[in-house]
């Protein structure tokens, strides 16, 4: 199945250049989402963030757009400028005519693109040609929190780490001075997951729902904040400072295959430093967090800043929010559009206080 899928793709990307495909790099299909081709489709495609946000598409859409195939080369159904398109291959984006339900075809072409739905009725593949491509799992549809099989039950995981130290460091470092976030905007809302079992493990690590940051990264996220406040949001923490032992039980837990989204404690993380938070925004108006193409801690592709998948509207959430934090000293991680570091992170200690410690 993989080789089919493979000279599918191969297919498709030929046919969307001869189809008149907006042809974004000049080179074979790459495997990575980060500095390729796909990257440079979703910094193309991402609206300015200096006007109101796209309309939402049409709900119908929602059940098409995702991505399909191989996951080295996958075919991904997006939403932009109002029309379905389909990007080949990371590099050729083509708009789609819908001439049926379940049937699209290349606005260039009358190739017809038919999604084949399963017996629960959700699109699960797109036939194309002789092409037969399922679609991804890539996480939750429904808003429901992505969750990993553990390797490892908790009480082993929390019993090893904590009995573990964190990597010794030498030279000069800032001296720290955590403070609670909300302490300096009462309009920064807090999710803080690891305090509750709604999280990518399904267990608690926190024992109290807080939100430290050193405090000059605190009072740039404050500014942040009211920048956004001027866009009619606001900004909802999900995690801060990290004790150091709940990044060992994270990675000790995590399958190889997806350690890339968790911190090495052999150097310690970036939330373990107190300069690193993670955020989404929500509507002021109606207090109901906003979908920027993933949810958060999710485990996939499209968690990346510069993953092109998702609708318009999605898009524009992710890039407002990253352009409130860049104005204030932070950067964006390139594995997770939620995940910011504040300026000289590395020169702060690694800390493992725990929350039940720092009243």
């Amino acid at each position: 199945m993989v080789g089919r899928t493979r000279t599918a793709l191969f297919t498709l990307v030929i046919l969307a250049a001869a189809c008149g495909g907006e042809l974004l790099h000049a080179q074979q299909t790459v495997s990575s989402y980060v500095d390729s081709a796909h990257a440079l489709v979703a910094r193309s495609i991402t609206p300015r963030t200096d006007s109101s946000p796209p309309a939402e598409p049409p709900q119908a859409w929602m059940e098409y757009i995702g991505e399909y195939g191989s996951p080295h080369d996958p075919v991904v159904l997006l939403e932009h400028a109002g029309s379905l398109h389909v990007l080949f291959g990371g590099m050729a984006l083509q708009p789609l005519k819908q001439i049926a339900r379940d049937t699209f075809q290349l606005a260039s072409d009358t190739t017809p693109l038919v999604f084949v739905r399963d017996r629960s009725r959700r699109v699960a593949a797109v036939s194309v040609q002789y092409a037969w491509l399922e679609r991804r799992a890539l996480g939750p549809e429904d808003g429901a929190t992505f969750r990993i099989k553990p390797l490892k039950p908790a009480d082993e995981l929390r019993r090893i780490a904590l009995a573990a130290s964190p990597p010794v460091e030498s030279g000069e470092f800032l001296t720290t001075d955590l403070v609670e976030v909300r302490s300096l905007d009462p309009t920064i809302h807090y999710d803080i997951r690891y305090a509750t079992d709604n999280n990518f493990m399904g267990d608690v690590f926190y024992s109290e729902p807080h939100a430290f940051m050193q405090r000059a990264a605190a009072e740039a996220l404050a500014r942040a904040a009211n920048r956004l406040r001027a866009q009619g949001y606001g900004l909802m923490v999900h995690d801060a400072y990290r004790p150091w032992y709940v990044t060992k039980m994270f990675l000790d837990a995590t399958p190889d295959s997806l350690r890339e989204f968790v911190a090495d404690p052999a150097n310690g993380s970036r939330h373990n430093r107190g300069a690193a938070v993670d955020l989404s925004m929500y509507d002021l108006k109606t207090g109901k967090t906003v979908v920027a193409v993933s949810g958060y801690d999710e485990f996939s592709p499209r968690a990346y800043p510069e993953y092109a998948g998702g609708t318009s509207r999605q898009r524009w959430y992710r890039a407002a929010l990253r352009a409130a934090m860049e104005a204030e000293g932070f950067a964006v991680y390139r594995n997770e559009w939620w995940h910011f570091d504040y300026g000289e992170w590395r020169r702060y200690r690694i800390g493992n206080q725990r929350f039940e410690d720092m009243r």
